[in-house]
């Protein structure tokens, strides 16, 4: 097992993709799990607290360090079994999500969770319960976990298949390899009914499994996840639609969204049925202009895709063709992909303008500071031009893209100088309060970590953060594992 100390070593383990900072002793890189817990049970023993590391491709500051040691997952990173006959995969949690999803492929099966930046962890995945382009179908992270290994905060294993470990009511009961029992009670809060992974996820009568997926390294550490995975689409749609005018491109997706649920609720293979509804305004096209040069001169494009079989798909394009019509979208410039080269370079579009944001905030040396909300759809159009007219009216640079799908707006302010870095965190407030005054969620993918913690605590209240800590301090009574990320320390002592 590699221990570094040495500060000029670990400066990659003390920031992340918001340009987050944070300091630490040591950063510890285990080769096992037997490793991995004679790292926590000493740690634990000497009250030293542990951050876990994945690939630094998070927004939140989660595995950024404030103090004690990292446990980095990096050669935890073997697929360990992909079972075509049974369609599931084993993989540690180190797993890079690119090589993951080739030898998935490879085995002519599918994995739909599809974050932007691929070079993440699998566990990092399952502990931000993180979702993506595809999510507008098939959900996120959480609908394809079946099975965990987790390390506790003590050193203690926890096994949970999915199916087999439920809360009787809101009180779970947790069984370890070792016999060790521990009894905690869920807070018994209302979460947003729409995407949504901000605090733990707590349900009467839930999945115990369900509250370690998206809990950020807070209960425990993921070291092996069993992953459910579907047959491989035999085709598949893709588009980009460009539109002169946003509030056509706005009212595309709105159809398109209720086509696709309708196609869902009576089973129907030869009508519209997205895999993925995602929207870019024209500031963000002009962002990627230089990446992009054949991008056109519009206000707005949607990215689709729809999965569906070789027999339906001529028929399936044609009522896609017909929708963009309807809404007025150029069809003349826009790009429908006729072979494989055509949707990967689709893909790579749709994933771009992430990248290149956090390039901008990188280089300029500002965390970053954009929205990651959701609300209700019928609450969408309101909250998005309030959104716009919010930023607009300071002058700040921006670009508005999203998983519109899903109601999910990605809003990233790009300040050029200190002052109107603190007007953006003002306004990015702000946003938040809007979208939880419309029951919607201050996070639909991205998670809290530290970043967003005070913003937990506006949406869920004190008395619910409250629960949420003695939650965590019954699995982590010394108060050891992630501490900082979901709310402030002060919570476990009120």
């Amino acid at each position: 097992m590699i221990i570094k100390t040495d500060q000029n070593q670990i400066q990659s383990y003390l920031t992340d993709a918001a340009n987050y900072k944070g300091y630490c002793e040591a950063v510890y890189f285990p080769e096992n799990e037997e490793e991995l817990i004679e790292i926590v049970k000493k740690a634990n023993s000497d009250k030293k607290r542990i951050t876990v590391a994945g690939n630094g491709t998070g927004l939140t500051g989660a595995r950024v360090p404030e103090g004690g040691i990292v446990i980095a997952t990096g050669k935890l990173n073997r697929i360990l079994e992909i079972n075509p006959a049974g369609k599931y995969a084993v993989v540690q949690t180190g797993v890079v999500m690119s090589d993951f999803k080739k030898s998935v492929n490879e085995k002519n099966l599918f994995y739909p969770p599809d974050p932007t930046e691929q070079n993440c962890y699998i566990g990092a995945t399952v502990a931000t319960n993180a979702s993506g382009a595809k999510t507008f179908k098939y959900g996120p992270t959480r609908n394809f976990v079946n099975g965990l290994h987790i390390i506790l905060p003590d050193g203690e294993k926890l096994v949970l298949e999915r199916g087999r470990h439920f809360a009787n009511g809101y009180d779970i009961k947790l069984e370890t390899v070792s016999g060790k029992t521990i009894k905690c009670k869920l807070p018994g809060y209302e979460m947003p009914r729409t995407k949504h992974t901000a605090g733990y996820y707590c349900k009467r009568n839930m999945d115990v499994i369900d509250l370690f997926i998206g809990s950020e390294g807070t209960l425990g550490i993921i070291t092996q996840i069993k992953l459910k995975l579907l047959p491989k689409p035999e085709e598949i749609i893709s588009a980009v639609a460009f539109f002169r005018n946003e509030s056509n491109a706005l009212d595309f997706i709105s159809e398109s969204r209720e086509l696709s649920y309708r196609s869902r609720k009576h089973n129907t293979e030869k009508n519209i049925n997205a895999m993925g509804l995602e929207f870019f305004d024209g500031n963000s096209l002009n962002f990627l202009k230089q990446d992009f040069p054949k991008l056109p001169e519009t206000s707005a494009a949607v990215w689709f895709e729809q999965d569906c079989r070789a027999e339906n798909k001529n028929e399936i394009l044609e009522k896609w063709i017909n929708l963009l019509s309807k809404h007025n979208a150029d069809l003349d410039k826009s790009w429908i992909a006729e072979t494989g080269k055509d949707q990967k370079e689709f893909h790579e579009f749709r994933h771009a303008i992430s990248s290149k944001v956090n390039e901008y905030i990188t280089r300029n040396n500002f965390r970053k500071i954009g929205t990651d909300t959701a609300v209700p759809h019928d609450k969408f159009k309101e909250f998005y031009y309030y959104s716009k007219r919010l930023v607009e009216e300071t002058g700040i640079d921006y670009v508005a893209y999203g998983h519109f799908g899903n109601s999910h707006l990605h809003l990233n302010m790009l300040p050029k100088n200190e002052a109107e870095f603190e007007t953006a965190k003002k306004l990015y407030g702000k946003i938040l309060k809007k979208a939880v005054e419309l029951k919607g969620t201050i996070s639909a993918e991205h998670g809290i970590g530290k970043l967003k913690r005070n913003y937990l605590l506006e949406m869920f209240g004190e008395e619910n953060i409250r629960k949420m800590a003695q939650l965590k301090k019954c699995i982590d009574p010394d108060l050891i594992l992630g501490i900082g990320n979901l709310f402030e320390e002060r919570f476990f002592y009120q």
